[in-house]
């Protein structure tokens, strides 16, 4: 993951912080409802909503997406058609597509209106939460004839997060800070997705109700969380092994708290937790296995990132 779609998620954090206003486009079911069945060029304007065309076996019909979708590989190799905050209307256009699939933010919103305008096809989606997420799955599934792909894979993501649950009953909860920026220090507070992958797997946000979705922390709210772990998603997967050197010295000065004091400080990939997509549990195993180092391994371990 590159360090753009990094900065993509952090101005996505500062906008629960009041810094960026963004707004949703009008009704999604209506939308949704309004595009016909089997498109065969698809533009998709987000990394989440590629892995998610791929995931659904329509990889061959995407001909173009944004230039931080970087999985699956296939993706990759795919036209670009501007950044996730910035898409290139002109390079949608002359990719010719007959259903453009976008996100709900103010940035592509311009976008999805002038090709809605021109007469093209556009499906725009909400996806902040599990719930969303699935619901997102399933209109994509109806948007492009792809309803029992998409079935199937709404009932595997619920049968591997029911496991999960399975194989983290009776554990106890754990006090985490998951930190999204270190200067200045700011978290993910409990109106967010972030919390919802914290308390899945057995964990409780260190900090209390907020105003902010993510927060800035003083030193004395810091000290006063008593966070018993702190979990940091890596800026780039390039060098997880620097990243994490570098947040232990960073932490290092801050003894006081107990995840720092008993070495509970994880940097881990952030593909998988910051991109609500179909590697969702994926995810959530780096995350429980940072929570509960001793949980059952029954589901294989395909991602890097715990030290």
């Amino acid at each position: 993951m590159n360090k753009l779609w990094w900065l993509s998620l952090t101005i996505l954090c500062l906008a629960g912080a009041g810094f960026l206003i963004v707004k949703m486009l009008p009704d999604q079911d209506a939308a949704t409802t309004a595009l016909s069945t089997g498109p065969d060029r698809i533009v998709s304007l987000a990394p989440n909503l590629t892995e998610i065309l791929f995931a659904l076996g329509l990889g061959e019909k995407v001909v173009a997406v944004s230039s931080d979708s970087d999985y699956p590989a296939e993706a990759a190799g795919k036209n670009k058609v501007g950044t996730f905050w910035q898409p290139n209307t002109e390079a949608i256009i002359a990719s010719k597509p007959d259903l453009v699939i976008t996100e709900w933010f103010e940035q592509q919103k311009s976008a999805a209106e002038a090709l809605q305008r021109l007469g093209y096809r556009v499906l725009t989606l909400k996806i902040e939460s599990i719930e969303e997420l699935l619901a997102a799955i399933k209109k994509i599934g109806d948007a492009t004839g792809a309803q029992d792909r998409a079935e199937k894979l709404v009932e595997d993501i619920g049968n591997r997060l029911d496991n999960l649950r399975s194989r983290l009953a009776g554990t106890n909860k754990v006090k985490v800070l998951w930190v999204v920026q270190t200067e200045p220090l700011r978290v993910a507070g409990r109106n967010t997705f972030l919390n919802q992958l914290l308390e899945l797997v057995g964990g409780e946000n260190a900090i209390g109700p907020t105003i902010q979705q993510y927060p800035p922390l003083s030193t004395e709210e810091l000290l006063a969380s008593a966070a018993d772990i702190i979990i940091q998603s890596a800026m780039t997967t390039d060098n997880i092994h620097a990243e994490q050197q570098a947040a232990e010295m960073f932490w290092s000065k801050r003894r006081g708290l107990p995840a720092v004091k008993n070495n509970r400080i994880y940097v881990i990939d952030p593909d998988t937790t910051l991109r609500l997509g179909p590697r969702l549990c994926q995810g959530l195993e780096l995350v429980a296995r940072c929570l509960h180092p001793d949980i059952d391994r029954t589901q294989p371990e395909t991602a890097s990132g715990i030290r």
